[in-house]
């Protein structure tokens, strides 16, 4: 088992948080863009509005 400090990250293409690799995105990491799936349906980048 990998250290998560070993698992790729990506940011956010909504919130621009990093958030890291998960076993259920195991098969489609390249095609995962966003974190959550709140933000996958909030779409593309809001502008200047992060998360806080």
């Amino acid at each position: 088992m990998r250290k998560k400090s070993e698992l790729p990250t990506k940011l956010c293409a909504h919130c621009q948080l990093p958030f890291t690799w998960r076993k259920k995105w195991e098969r489609d990491w390249e095609q995962v863009k966003y974190c959550s799936e709140r933000c996958r349906r909030a779409g593309a980048p809001a502008a200047g509005v992060g998360h806080g």
